[in-house]
C-alpha cells in the first residue's frame, strides 16, 4: 500500500463539516478517478491529503510511515510533499518565467539542485508533454491547454511517486481538453500512481482502474472502475451513473 487514508474530517467554520470520515487506499500504479456532483468534497480531500489544506482529523500512511493528518509537523509535510506532485485547476505557473525556468524553479530553490541538472531533468520533462519546444516561451504566450502541460512538467520533473489531479481541464476550452487528457493517459500507460478529480467521465471510464464516488462530504461507493459503471451498488450512485449516461446521448 502505497497511500492509506482514515477518517479523514475536515470543516471550515467550525460547524459544517465538509469532510465526513473519508478513507481511501492507493496501490503503487492505481489511477483514481474522484467522481461526485460539485461541493462534495473533492477538492477538498486532495487538498487535505497534500496538506494544502490541514484536516481537522485523521491519519495518514505513506511509504510506510503514519501520520497524524491534523498534528503532523511541517518538517514531516515537507517530505512528503518531495515524494507527490500537485497539478492545480488554474496551472498556478509564473507569468513573469520562461516555461524551463517554472518548471527548474522548485528543483533549484526547494531542492538545492543545480541549475544546469535542474535544466536537464525539466526538458526531460517538458518532452515527456510534448512542450520541450516551447521552453523558452513565456506563460502568456501559449494556450491553456499548453500551460497545464507545463504544469504537468513541473510536477513530473520531481520526479514524484504520485501526482494529484485537481480538475486538470476545467479551467479549459473544450477543443483544448483533449490534449491534456492525452497526456495524463500515457502517464497511466507508464504506470504512474494518480489521484484525479474530475468530471471527464471518458477519462474516467477509459483510463482510471478505480473510481471514489463522493457526495456530501462522504465516499458514497468506491471500487473497479468497470464495476462501478457497469453495477453501481449504491442507490445514489446509480442515479449518478444515469445522469452521466444520459448527458452522453444528447
Amino acid at each position: 500500500m502505497m497511500l492509506s487514508v482514515r477518517d479523514i474530517r475536515k470543516s471550515f467554520d467550525g460547524k459544517t463539516e465538509v469532510l465526513k470520515g473519508i478513507s481511501l487506499d492507493v496501490n503503487k500504479g492505481d489511477v483514481i478517478a474522484i467522481l461526485g456532483p460539485s461541493a462534495s468534497g473533492k477538492t477538498t480531500l486532495l487538498r487535505c491529503i497534500n496538506f494544502l489544506e490541514r484536516a481537522d482529523s485523521g491519519r495518514m500512511t505513506f511509504d510506510g510511515q503514519e501520520f497524524d493528518m491534523h498534528t503532523v509537523s511541517k518538517r514531516d509535510i515537507a517530505a512528503i510533499r518531495r515524494k507527490t506532485a500537485f497539478v492545480f485547476q488554474n496551472y498556478n505557473l509564473f507569468l513573469n518565467k520562461t516555461v524551463l525556468q517554472n518548471v527548474t524553479l522548485g528543483l533549484t530553490t526547494a531542492r538545492g539542485i543545480p541549475r544546469a541538472e535542474a535544466e536537464k531533468t525539466a526538458m526531460a520533462a517538458l518532452k515527456r508533454v510534448g512542450m520541450a519546444e516551447r521552453a523558452d516561451a513565456f506563460p502568456l504566450q501559449l494556450s491553456g491547454g499548453q500551460q497545464q502541460r507545463v504544469a504537468i512538467a513541473r510536477g513530473l520533473a520531481a520526479g514524484p511517486e504520485i501526482i494529484y489531479f485537481d480538475e486538470p481541464t476545467s479551467a479549459l476550452d473544450p477543443e483544448l481538453i483533449g490534449e491534456v487528457l492525452a497526456v495524463m493517459r500515457q502517464l497511466a500507460e507508464e504506470g504512474m500512481t494518480m489521484l484525479v478529480v474530475t468530471h471527464e467521465m471518458e477519462f474516467a471510464r477509459s483510463v482510471s482502474n478505480k473510481v471514489v464516488f463522493m457526495d456530501g462530504g462522504r465516499v458514497i461507493e468506491a471500487g473497479p472502475t468497470a464495476e462501478f459503471f457497469s453495477n453501481p451498488k449504491e442507490e445514489r450512485t446509480r442515479a449518478f451513473v444515469r445522469s452521466i449516461l444520459s448527458k452522453g446521448q444528447e
